[in-house]
């Protein structure tokens, strides 16, 4: 096992089947089968002791590391290390559960986080879940995007994290649907990290702003970095009474 960086890995972007696709079964992209192993990963130091992520892309893509996920983690352990206590979290798309997983690590929380995805990943979201240790506090759960939300899933969390779920044109409305029903409360924030890969994605984004407030994070002091290779973070929330009138 060995730290890896995920910006000078050299990456494959995940393609559409060539086959009509069946998105009731599953949303990831058939993948060429490799076999699972293990990545420690300290985040250029922001965990410790570091995760041990499970890579295993038998079962789609979602289960292998992707730079957005690395992205999100980074912000919310520099960000949000300390004001996270009380706030129920939901992740979308979790894949393996890296964001979800780092959050337990690295930041103060007193509330479980839900880690979700479909059911190909849950095998592997639970099997990293007790790797790290987190039985007690992380919690694996199937959430198939545009279905109505699960009872073991909150439906108004605090907070949402989403890495790398724009990648799959048919999935799109599935997902703004799956959005709306979590960013109910005006309280309630999004983090929402991904990678442009084709003009579809920023039709997505384009989309998401008519229905929510949606701003790209500046702050981040890996911006300069991530953005050369098309990743983009954003903070969305439900959209108020003014932003609808802007928007009419």
């Amino acid at each position: 096992m060995g730290e890896i960086d995920l910006f000078a890995e050299s990456l494959v972007t995940p393609t559409e089947p060539a086959l009509p696709f069946d998105i009731s079964e599953s949303l990831v992209p058939v993948r060429e089968n490799k076999s699972a192993g293990t990545v420690l990963l300290s985040l250029d130091g922001l965990l410790d002791p570091p995760l041990q992520i499970i890579e295993d892309l038998k079962d789609g893509c979602g289960g292998k590391l992707w730079p957005a996920g690395v992205v999100l983690s980074k912000y919310m352990l520099r960000k949000h290390k300390s004001d996270l206590r009380g706030k129920s979290i939901v992740e979308l798309g979790a894949g393996g559960g890296l964001v979800g997983l780092a959050v337990a690590r690295g930041c103060a929380i007193d509330s479980p986080i839900y880690i979700t995805d479909q059911i190909p990943m849950f095998s592997l979201m639970q099997s990293n879940i007790k790797l790290n240790g987190f039985s007690d506090i992380v919690h694996p759960a199937v959430l198939d995007w545009g279905n109505p939300l699960p009872e073991a899933v909150p439906s108004n969390p605090a907070i949402i994290l989403a890495a790398d779920c724009v990648y799959f044109e048919p999935a799109f409305p599935l997902l703004l649907s799956t959005l709306q029903d979590l960013l109910g409360d005006p309280r309630s924030v999004c983090y929402f990290c991904f990678k442009k890969r084709r003009r579809a994605d920023l039709r997505f984004m384009k989309q998401a702003r008519k229905l929510f407030n949606v701003v790209e994070v500046t702050d981040d002091p890996d911006k300069d970095q991530y953005s050369k290779e098309n990743l983009f973070l954003y903070i969305i929330r439900k959209r108020g009474e003014k932003d609808a009138e802007l928007q009419n």
